[in-house]
């Protein structure tokens, strides 16, 4: 049954933060909410996880009108709060007993999440000692020690460096495979197209798009082509008045307004005995369709 919402609005004086959204995730999984900053993003999580009052229409969890008592939840804010000053093990303690674990259960989750994040080391230790990255591995940990059934994820991959991104990802799947529902906002978009399966966007309160992200980039039509080449293509691109988007030691982007005109440059470049390493026609990534949702028009 999962979560749903059902045309929800939510104001703050005269500002009306959020405009009659609906939405709902009724499986296991990855939903990317989306919007630039002030877009309504964090009153909607807020309202689902019922730290807010929503003003009107209806946010159900499994069936029931989400309540604290009824939503085993947990909640990774973009702003960081884990304390400085405090053994990373005493306030892992505090936060699952908080959420009504046992001791001996706690110690056993937190032993299992140190290990699987490459923290262990770090138990004894107050969280200033730590990095910016493992400081951030902690904060997630606090979001699902207690095993929740709803997890909200707000920029999860902020401070992380390449490996460490890997590690939380892989640690998101295995949540995904064990029956999570996750909620993640982000401004990472490969991140989003690497995980979600549907989305919402929203600009200025009001939903622009809703749906799945396959189906919505099915809509569009190819307006990209990767070219990789052994040598500088420049003037044979140009040649077919083509437009280069970007650049780098032979890696091109290139704009196009037909299939057709990759084919026609394909041609060209077979002809005068260029190595073509790839080309690929592609459509718009979720980059290109958020900015034309809700960029400057």
């Amino acid at each position: 049954m999962g979560l749903k919402v059902q045309n929800v609005s939510k104001s703050f004086g005269e500002k009306l933060a959020v405009d009659n959204i609906s939405f709902e995730i009724n499986k296991p999984g990855v939903f990317g909410l989306l919007g630039t900053n002030g877009a309504g993003k964090s009153t909607t999580i807020r309202m689902i996880l019922g730290i807010i009052n929503k003003d009107s229409g209806n946010i159900t969890w499994n069936g029931k009108e989400v309540e604290r008592k009824y939503v085993n939840f947990g909640y990774l804010p973009e702003e960081r709060g884990i304390y400085p000053k405090v053994k990373i093990c005493d306030q892992l303690m505090y936060l699952a007993k908080l959420k009504g674990m046992k001791k001996k259960e706690a110690e056993e989750s937190m032993d299992f999440w140190l290990k699987r994040l490459e923290v262990e080391e770090y138990r004894n230790l107050p969280a200033e000692k730590l990095s910016k990255g493992n400081q951030q591995k902690i904060q997630f940990i606090t979001s699902v020690i207690h095993n929740p059934e709803l997890l909200v994820i707000d920029e999860p991959f902020s401070g992380l460096d390449p490996v460490n991104t890997e590690l939380l990802k892989s640690a998101i799947l295995e949540l995904v495979d064990k029956g999570t529902y996750i909620i993640m906002s982000s401004h990472q978009m490969a991140s989003i197209e690497e995980f979600c399966t549907d989305i919402l966007i929203l600009n200025k309160g009001k939903t622009v798009l809703e749906g799945n992200l396959k189906e919505i980039k099915e809509g569009y039509k190819a307006n990209k082509a990767e070219l990789i080449t052994k040598i500088d293509v420049t003037d044979i691109i140009q040649k077919n008045g083509l437009k280069i988007e970007k650049e780098l030691n032979n890696q091109y982007e290139i704009s196009i307004n037909e299939e057709s005109d990759v084919q026609k440059l394909l041609k060209d470049l077979v002809q005068k005995d260029i190595v073509v390493e790839k080309l690929e026609i592609k459509k718009p990534s979720l980059n290109d369709i958020f900015i034309e949702k809700v960029g400057d028009k």
